[in-house]
């Protein structure tokens, strides 16, 4: 079986084969595609491979994520304010998602911790793979006919992961600070279920990239130098210098999104709502596949009954929890917005997918971000006319 450069941990320190796009077929390893080598204890991007963080994260499981892009030789995304970027073909966007490991655990531990710290994190992308876990690599590459997403998990040696397009079920145990733990139930997604994020927008139906954007790429990172230490740069402007991005305006005059955990830099409604935005806008969106709900949740939304303020419910049911309204100002006991992101139940919560349990500090956010606001929303009894009009043309009932 193939391995991620595996000899080079026996000290062999011949460069590594350049990354290999492959234009068609459905690698059976994630080693054939040569985005990552394995040295000196560490799992590394390939010479060519950026790694890339975003100021507010989509949560899965607590899982931690090394972000990398790599695109052909001479080839370059094009920016765009509001949008992802446009990337060329030949792009291969990838996302490991590992975990901190616990001392004492196995490589491939069902218990692991339940940290937001960088443990095992290395400037430059790398990870120490004593001190992590890792799950699974998805891949989104840009073909001719366009974006294929390839989920590949990783074996029980962290030498290698394997293709998995029918997906997969990892049993974690989240241990957190204290010793207090509780069960994960992590989802690797098979490829129809990649499609329900990445095929976001209804008219087209086509997969593509989420996170890379302006607002979340617009934050500084640190990228390893050539003598092995740090250098702090914005991203957006690296991307510029090296050639991987066109048409950029200065970082000051580009859109950004808060950091969800900033909050000594970033306001309550900035947090809450650039948390809104990469969680739940994908798909409530004007044309995104909850946009049926008339509830879009992008940071960019600037009418309150469309964030769920006062909102009346499309379609009633469970998902309400017999609450009216999407939120109720200063209470966020009586809204629906809280009811499910604080649910496990998978005909209640939301997002439906990539989660299994709740994310305590996200849905603390929203909570305080609900209780602080102020002003009363009536009996809802009767709806008003924007949500006659939109039950009137549902017949989804996808979310409050």
């Amino acid at each position: 079986m193939a391995v991620l450069a595996l000899a080079s941990l026996a000290g062999c320190m011949r460069a590594p084969p350049p990354v290999a796009f492959h234009a068609e077929g459905l690698p059976e390893t994630l080693s054939a595609w040569h985005l990552f080598k394995l040295r000196g204890g560490e799992l590394a991007p390939n010479d060519g491979v950026l790694p890339y963080e975003l100021n507010t994260p989509l949560f899965t499981d607590y899982a931690h994520k090394l972000r990398t892009v790599w695109m052909p030789a001479g080839t370059a995304a094009g920016y765009r304010a509001d949008e992802t970027f446009e990337f060329p073909v030949g792009t291969i966007l990838s996302k490991t998602f590992y975990y901190p490991r616990l001392a004492g655990e196995p490589a491939d531990g069902a218990r692991v911790q339940r940290s937001d710290d960088r443990t095992g994190t290395r400037p430059g992308g790398r990870l120490a793979l004593a001190e992590v876990r890792l799950v699974e690599t998805r891949l989104l590459v840009r073909r001719e006919a366009g974006w294929v997403a390839l989920p590949y998990v990783w074996n029980a040696a962290q030498t290698e992961a394997r293709l998995m397009r029918g997906g997969s079920l990892v049993r974690l145990e989240l241990v957190d600070a204290t010793g207090a733990s509780e069960p994960a139930a992590y989802a690797v997604p098979d490829q129809n279920q990649c499609a329900g994020c990445h095929a976001s927008d209804l008219r087209s139906r086509v997969l593509h990239p989420i996170g890379p954007n302006a607002r979340n790429l617009n934050r500084d990172l640190a990228y390893r130098g050539d003598d092995g230490g740090e250098i702090i740069r914005n991203q957006l402007a690296h991307w510029q210098q090296a050639g991987l991005l066109t048409g950029a305006p200065e970082p000051a005059s580009a859109p950004r999104l808060a950091d969800w955990r900033d909050s000594a830099g970033a306001s309550l409604d900035a947090r809450a709502r650039a948390y809104l935005d990469s969680n739940c806008a994908h798909c409530h969106s004007p044309r995104g596949p909850g946009n049926t709900s008339g509830l879009w949740l992008g940071s960019d939304v600037v009418e309150p009954l469309r964030l769920g303020r006062c909102k009346l419910p499309i379609a009633a049911g469970q998902g309400t929890g017999d609450r009216r309204f999407g939120y109720v100002p200063g209470d966020p006991d009586a809204s629906i917005l809280s009811f499910r992101i604080e649910s496990v139940d998978p005909g209640v919560m939301m997002p439906e997918l990539g989660r299994s349990v709740v994310h305590r500090e996200g849905a603390a956010l929203i909570r305080e971000w609900i209780a602080a606001q102020t002003g009363e929303c009536g009996t809802g009894d009767e709806p008003s006319g924007t949500d006659v009009a939109e039950n009137n043309n549902d017949q989804q009932g996808r979310g409050p």
